[in-house]
Protein backbone atom coordinates (compact mmCIF):
# COMPACT_ATOMS: atom_id res chain seq x y z
CA UNK A 1 0.00 0.00 0.00
CA UNK A 2 0.74 3.51 -1.33
CA UNK A 3 2.12 5.42 2.11
CA UNK A 4 1.00 9.30 1.21
CA UNK A 5 3.32 11.93 1.53
CA UNK A 6 3.24 14.31 4.53
CA UNK A 7 1.32 17.47 2.93
CA UNK A 8 -1.35 15.05 1.80
CA UNK A 9 -4.67 15.81 3.27
CA UNK A 10 -5.20 12.10 5.07
CA UNK A 11 -9.03 10.79 5.38
CA UNK A 12 -9.58 12.23 8.51
CA UNK A 13 -8.41 15.56 8.26
CA UNK A 14 -11.00 18.17 9.79
CA UNK A 15 -10.58 20.91 7.04
CA UNK A 16 -10.61 18.72 3.65
CA UNK A 17 -12.36 16.68 2.13
CA UNK A 18 -10.52 14.78 -0.37
CA UNK A 19 -11.14 11.58 -2.64
CA UNK A 20 -9.60 9.25 0.09
CA UNK A 21 -11.43 11.02 3.19
CA UNK A 22 -13.14 8.87 5.27
CA UNK A 23 -16.45 10.88 4.58
CA UNK A 24 -16.43 10.18 0.59
CA UNK A 25 -15.50 6.43 1.20
CA UNK A 26 -19.58 6.01 3.23
CA UNK A 27 -21.89 3.93 0.82
CA UNK A 28 -25.15 4.18 1.44
CA UNK A 29 -28.36 1.90 1.28
CA UNK A 30 -30.83 4.21 3.44
CA UNK A 31 -28.47 5.13 5.54
CA UNK A 32 -24.71 5.52 5.19
CA UNK A 33 -22.16 2.69 6.14
CA UNK A 34 -18.29 2.22 5.47
CA UNK A 35 -16.80 -1.07 4.70
CA UNK A 36 -14.40 -2.27 7.43
CA UNK A 37 -11.77 -3.31 5.12
CA UNK A 38 -11.74 0.55 3.40
CA UNK A 39 -11.95 2.12 7.43
CA UNK A 40 -8.18 -0.34 7.56
CA UNK A 41 -6.65 0.92 4.73
CA UNK A 42 -7.59 4.27 6.13
CA UNK A 43 -6.18 3.93 9.57
CA UNK A 44 -3.34 2.62 8.17
CA UNK A 45 -3.42 -1.16 8.90
CA UNK A 46 -1.91 -3.63 6.45
CA UNK A 47 -3.52 -6.91 7.37
CA UNK A 48 -7.02 -8.11 8.20
CA UNK A 49 -5.87 -10.32 10.83
CA UNK A 50 -4.09 -7.83 13.07
CA UNK A 51 -6.95 -5.41 11.72
CA UNK A 52 -9.82 -7.82 13.18
CA UNK A 53 -8.25 -7.94 16.68
CA UNK A 54 -9.35 -3.77 16.84
CA UNK A 55 -12.85 -4.71 15.34
CA UNK A 56 -13.71 -7.43 17.72
CA UNK A 57 -12.45 -4.96 20.89
CA UNK A 58 -15.03 -2.55 19.03
CA UNK A 59 -17.41 -4.92 18.85
CA UNK A 60 -17.28 -6.47 22.67
CA UNK A 61 -17.30 -2.44 23.76
CA UNK A 62 -21.06 -2.29 22.00
CA UNK A 63 -22.12 -5.56 23.31
CA UNK A 64 -20.83 -3.71 27.04
CA UNK A 65 -22.65 -0.64 26.13
CA UNK A 66 -26.21 -2.44 25.28
CA UNK A 67 -26.01 -1.13 21.45
CA UNK A 68 -26.87 -3.41 18.94
CA UNK A 69 -24.03 -5.56 17.36
CA UNK A 70 -26.11 -6.40 14.39
CA UNK A 71 -26.97 -2.64 13.14
CA UNK A 72 -23.71 -1.54 13.51
CA UNK A 73 -21.11 -4.30 13.11
CA UNK A 74 -22.99 -5.70 9.55
CA UNK A 75 -21.40 -8.95 8.61
CA UNK A 76 -20.69 -9.57 4.99
CA UNK A 77 -18.50 -10.87 2.16
CA UNK A 78 -17.52 -8.82 -1.08
CA UNK A 79 -15.05 -9.20 -3.84
CA UNK A 80 -11.41 -7.97 -3.70
CA UNK A 81 -8.93 -9.33 -5.92
CA UNK A 82 -11.34 -11.51 -8.05
CA UNK A 83 -12.02 -13.64 -4.44
CA UNK A 84 -14.73 -13.35 -2.12
CA UNK A 85 -13.24 -11.69 1.23
CA UNK A 86 -14.77 -11.31 4.64
CA UNK A 87 -16.21 -7.72 5.59
CA UNK A 88 -18.38 -5.88 7.73
CA UNK A 89 -20.57 -2.98 6.83
CA UNK A 90 -19.93 -0.65 9.71
CA UNK A 91 -21.67 2.45 11.15
CA UNK A 92 -20.44 5.71 12.32
CA UNK A 93 -20.43 4.55 15.66
CA UNK A 94 -18.68 1.30 15.19
CA UNK A 95 -15.99 3.36 12.99
CA UNK A 96 -15.82 5.28 16.01
CA UNK A 97 -15.43 2.75 18.40
CA UNK A 98 -12.65 0.69 16.15
CA UNK A 99 -10.53 3.80 15.68
CA UNK A 100 -10.89 4.73 19.48
CA UNK A 101 -9.26 1.16 19.94
CA UNK A 102 -6.76 1.63 17.33
CA UNK A 103 -2.76 2.07 17.33
CA UNK A 104 -2.47 5.20 18.27
CA UNK A 105 1.45 4.83 16.90
CA UNK A 106 -0.49 5.10 13.55
CA UNK A 107 -0.43 8.55 12.40
CA UNK A 108 -4.29 8.25 10.92
CA UNK A 109 -5.53 6.22 13.51
CA UNK A 110 -4.30 9.59 15.91
CA UNK A 111 -6.08 11.85 13.43
CA UNK A 112 -9.46 9.56 13.50
CA UNK A 113 -9.50 9.68 16.93
CA UNK A 114 -9.58 13.21 16.68
CA UNK A 115 -11.89 13.71 13.83
CA UNK A 116 -14.31 11.15 16.11
CA UNK A 117 -14.27 12.95 19.63
CA UNK A 118 -14.27 16.47 17.97
CA UNK A 119 -17.08 15.30 15.80
CA UNK A 120 -19.32 13.55 18.67
CA UNK A 121 -18.68 17.16 21.03
CA UNK A 122 -20.02 19.48 17.96
CA UNK A 123 -23.12 17.07 17.82
CA UNK A 124 -23.70 16.81 21.63
CA UNK A 125 -21.28 18.36 23.51
CA UNK A 126 -20.06 14.95 24.64
CA UNK A 127 -16.31 14.46 25.55
CA UNK A 128 -15.47 10.83 24.53
CA UNK A 129 -11.54 10.29 26.57
CA UNK A 130 -9.23 8.53 23.50
CA UNK A 131 -8.77 5.22 26.38
CA UNK A 132 -13.09 4.65 26.39
CA UNK A 133 -13.20 1.95 24.67
CA UNK A 134 -10.32 -0.16 26.33
CA UNK A 135 -11.58 1.05 29.54
CA UNK A 136 -15.12 -0.37 28.74
CA UNK A 137 -13.91 -3.72 27.78
CA UNK A 138 -11.52 -4.24 30.22
CA UNK A 139 -13.86 -2.76 33.32
CA UNK A 140 -16.73 -5.74 31.88
CA UNK A 141 -13.97 -8.28 31.90
CA UNK A 142 -12.96 -7.47 35.49
CA UNK A 143 -16.59 -7.87 36.89
CA UNK A 144 -17.11 -11.23 34.99
CA UNK A 145 -13.58 -12.26 36.57
CA UNK A 146 -15.01 -11.00 39.56
CA UNK A 147 -17.69 -13.18 39.69
CA UNK A 148 -15.84 -16.39 39.18
CA UNK A 149 -13.52 -15.26 41.62
CA UNK A 150 -15.73 -14.62 44.21
CA UNK A 151 -16.86 -18.57 43.46
CA UNK A 152 -13.72 -20.05 43.49
CA UNK A 153 -12.78 -18.15 46.97
CA UNK A 154 -15.65 -19.14 48.43
CA UNK A 155 -15.80 -23.00 47.17
CA UNK A 156 -11.92 -22.30 48.82
CA UNK A 157 -13.11 -21.03 52.28
CA UNK A 158 -13.37 -17.72 51.84
CA UNK A 159 -15.83 -16.09 54.67
CA UNK A 160 -15.44 -12.84 54.79
CA UNK A 161 -15.10 -11.91 50.96
CA UNK A 162 -14.37 -8.22 52.04
CA UNK A 163 -11.01 -8.91 53.90
CA UNK A 164 -10.29 -11.25 51.02
CA UNK A 165 -10.50 -8.33 48.33
CA UNK A 166 -8.79 -5.69 50.11
CA UNK A 167 -5.71 -8.40 50.98
CA UNK A 168 -5.16 -8.01 47.17
CA UNK A 169 -5.66 -4.25 46.97
CA UNK A 170 -3.38 -3.98 49.88
CA UNK A 171 -0.54 -6.08 48.29
CA UNK A 172 -0.83 -3.88 45.01
CA UNK A 173 -0.94 -0.60 46.73
CA UNK A 174 0.23 -0.57 50.10
CA UNK A 175 -2.49 0.41 51.62
CA UNK A 176 -6.41 -0.87 52.37
CA UNK A 177 -8.95 0.07 49.83
CA UNK A 178 -10.39 2.90 52.25
CA UNK A 179 -7.17 4.34 52.04
CA UNK A 180 -6.65 3.92 48.68
CA UNK A 181 -9.86 5.92 47.43
CA UNK A 182 -9.41 8.63 49.57
CA UNK A 183 -5.85 9.28 48.87
CA UNK A 184 -7.08 8.75 44.80
CA UNK A 185 -9.80 11.17 45.54
CA UNK A 186 -12.85 8.93 44.50
CA UNK A 187 -15.74 11.24 44.89
CA UNK A 188 -18.21 8.44 46.01
CA UNK A 189 -16.75 5.76 48.59
CA UNK A 190 -19.54 3.98 48.00
CA UNK A 191 -18.66 3.63 44.54
CA UNK A 192 -16.07 0.86 42.94
CA UNK A 193 -12.66 1.99 42.64
CA UNK A 194 -12.30 0.47 39.25
CA UNK A 195 -14.83 2.63 38.01
CA UNK A 196 -12.65 5.29 38.02
CA UNK A 197 -9.58 3.95 37.01
CA UNK A 198 -7.42 4.81 33.26
CA UNK A 199 -6.60 1.60 31.12
CA UNK A 200 -3.23 1.17 32.14
CA UNK A 201 -4.67 1.02 36.22
CA UNK A 202 -7.77 -1.34 35.10
CA UNK A 203 -5.43 -3.75 32.80
CA UNK A 204 -3.19 -4.12 36.03
CA UNK A 205 -6.01 -4.89 38.08
CA UNK A 206 -7.33 -7.56 35.43
CA UNK A 207 -3.80 -9.38 35.43
CA UNK A 208 -3.68 -9.15 39.49
CA UNK A 209 -7.04 -10.98 40.20
CA UNK A 210 -6.30 -13.27 36.91
CA UNK A 211 -3.18 -14.68 38.94
CA UNK A 212 -4.97 -14.58 42.15
CA UNK A 213 -7.62 -17.16 40.82
CA UNK A 214 -4.82 -19.21 39.02
CA UNK A 215 -2.79 -19.76 42.30
CA UNK A 216 -6.02 -20.65 44.80
CA UNK A 217 -6.76 -23.27 41.64
CA UNK A 218 -3.02 -24.53 41.33
CA UNK A 219 -1.97 -24.59 44.82
CA UNK A 220 -5.33 -25.55 46.13
CA UNK A 221 -5.56 -22.92 48.89
CA UNK A 222 -7.67 -23.58 51.33
CA UNK A 223 -9.35 -21.07 54.44
CA UNK A 224 -9.27 -17.58 55.09
CA UNK A 225 -6.30 -16.37 56.10
CA UNK A 226 -4.05 -18.69 53.66
CA UNK A 227 -6.81 -16.70 50.71
CA UNK A 228 -6.03 -13.55 51.82
CA UNK A 229 -2.35 -14.35 52.16
CA UNK A 230 -2.11 -15.15 48.38
CA UNK A 231 -4.27 -12.40 47.08
CA UNK A 232 -1.85 -9.91 49.13
CA UNK A 233 1.67 -11.86 47.86
CA UNK A 234 0.30 -11.57 43.90
CA UNK A 235 -0.24 -8.21 44.60
CA UNK A 236 2.62 -7.59 46.09
CA UNK A 237 4.49 -8.99 42.53
CA UNK A 238 1.52 -6.76 40.65
CA UNK A 239 3.13 -3.39 42.29
CA UNK A 240 6.91 -4.83 41.59
CA UNK A 241 6.24 -5.34 38.24
CA UNK A 242 4.29 -2.05 37.57
CA UNK A 243 7.53 -0.15 39.14
CA UNK A 244 10.35 -1.92 37.32
CA UNK A 245 8.14 -1.45 34.43
CA UNK A 246 6.80 2.00 34.18
CA UNK A 247 9.07 3.68 37.86
CA UNK A 248 5.34 4.63 38.96
CA UNK A 249 3.80 3.48 41.96
CA UNK A 250 0.18 2.27 41.36
CA UNK A 251 -1.34 4.26 44.33
CA UNK A 252 0.18 7.43 42.15
CA UNK A 253 -1.93 6.95 39.16
CA UNK A 254 -4.38 9.92 38.24
CA UNK A 255 -8.05 8.66 38.06
CA UNK A 256 -9.88 8.99 35.31
CA UNK A 257 -13.96 9.96 34.23
CA UNK A 258 -16.37 7.89 36.02
CA UNK A 259 -17.20 5.31 33.51
CA UNK A 260 -20.97 5.60 34.12
CA UNK A 261 -20.44 9.13 32.12
CA UNK A 262 -17.90 7.56 29.37
CA UNK A 263 -20.71 4.88 28.95
CA UNK A 264 -23.20 7.81 28.51
CA UNK A 265 -21.21 9.68 26.53
CA UNK A 266 -20.68 7.44 23.97
CA UNK A 267 -24.69 5.94 23.65
CA UNK A 268 -25.12 9.74 23.32
CA UNK A 269 -22.74 10.20 20.59
CA UNK A 270 -24.32 7.17 19.32
CA UNK A 271 -27.84 9.19 18.92
CA UNK A 272 -25.98 11.38 17.24
CA UNK A 273 -24.20 9.77 14.86
CA UNK A 274 -27.61 7.68 13.79
CA UNK A 275 -29.49 10.73 12.95
CA UNK A 276 -26.83 12.46 10.42
CA UNK A 277 -26.41 9.15 8.59
CA UNK A 278 -30.37 8.49 8.56
CA UNK A 279 -30.57 9.62 4.86
CA UNK A 280 -34.64 9.47 5.19
CA UNK A 281 -34.10 12.00 8.17
CA UNK A 282 -31.80 14.31 6.34
CA UNK A 283 -33.65 14.73 3.05
CA UNK A 284 -37.03 15.68 5.36
CA UNK A 285 -34.86 17.85 6.81
CA UNK A 286 -33.20 19.87 3.82
CA UNK A 287 -37.19 19.38 2.33
CA UNK A 288 -38.68 21.18 5.55
CA UNK A 289 -36.27 23.96 5.18
CA UNK A 290 -36.57 24.90 1.89
CA UNK A 291 -40.39 24.76 2.16
CA UNK A 292 -39.95 27.02 5.16
CA UNK A 293 -37.12 29.47 2.83
CA UNK A 294 -39.82 29.40 -0.22
CA UNK A 295 -42.80 30.33 2.70
CA UNK A 296 -41.02 32.83 4.29
CA UNK A 297 -39.51 34.73 0.83
CA UNK A 298 -43.53 34.33 -0.57
CA UNK A 299 -45.12 36.56 3.06
CA UNK A 300 -41.89 39.16 2.91
CA UNK A 301 -42.56 39.64 -0.98
CA UNK A 302 -46.89 40.53 -0.15
CA UNK A 303 -45.58 42.48 3.39
CA UNK A 304 -46.11 39.96 5.71
CA UNK A 305 -42.87 39.54 7.98
CA UNK A 306 -42.67 35.63 9.47
CA UNK A 307 -42.92 35.05 12.99
CA UNK A 308 -44.56 38.80 13.36
CA UNK A 309 -46.90 38.12 15.83
CA UNK A 310 -49.11 41.05 14.57
CA UNK A 311 -48.84 39.56 10.96
CA UNK A 312 -49.78 36.13 12.04
CA UNK A 313 -52.55 37.13 13.36
CA UNK A 314 -54.23 39.12 10.43
CA UNK A 315 -53.44 42.43 10.81
CA UNK A 316 -54.22 43.57 7.23
CA UNK A 317 -51.79 46.70 7.21
CA UNK A 318 -48.46 46.45 5.66
CA UNK A 319 -46.13 45.61 7.53
CA UNK A 320 -43.42 47.67 6.14
CA UNK A 321 -46.14 50.49 5.38
CA UNK A 322 -45.16 52.94 2.40
CA UNK A 323 -42.47 55.16 1.28
CA UNK A 324 -44.80 58.32 1.19
CA UNK A 325 -45.78 57.27 4.57
CA UNK A 326 -45.94 60.76 6.65
CA UNK A 327 -46.12 58.78 10.21
CA UNK A 328 -42.66 57.24 10.41
CA UNK A 329 -43.10 53.52 8.75
CA UNK A 330 -40.83 50.90 8.41
CA UNK A 331 -40.79 52.01 4.65
CA UNK A 332 -40.45 55.36 4.42
CA UNK A 333 -37.05 54.91 7.14
CA UNK A 334 -39.31 55.29 10.02
CA UNK A 335 -39.43 52.87 13.38
CA UNK A 336 -43.05 52.04 12.89
CA UNK A 337 -44.29 48.85 11.89
CA UNK A 338 -48.12 48.14 10.82
CA UNK A 339 -48.30 51.97 10.31
CA UNK A 340 -52.31 52.66 9.90
CA UNK A 341 -52.03 55.97 8.04
CA UNK A 342 -53.22 57.18 4.86
CA UNK A 343 -50.88 56.05 3.04
CA UNK A 344 -50.00 52.63 4.67
CA UNK A 345 -53.32 51.40 5.20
Amino acid sequence: MAKRRTNDPGPFDLEQTSGNHFEILAKTNGKRYWYARDLMEALGYETWAVFKKTLNKAIGACTTLGISVAENFIQCTREADGKNVEDFQLSRLACCLTAINGDTNKPNVAAAQLYFIALAEVLNGVTLPSDAVDRIVIRQEISELEVTLGKTAAQAGVEFYDRFQNAGYRGMYNMDLAELKLLKGIPDMRRSLLDFMNKDELAGNLFRLTLTEGRIKKDNIRGQAALESVAHQVGQRVRQTIIEETGVRPETLPIGPDIRTVRRGLRSANKGFVDIDDLGKERAVRDRAIRETERDVALTASGIVPDCPECLAGSHYSHFGSRSCTSGSLASGGSIAHCNCDYCS
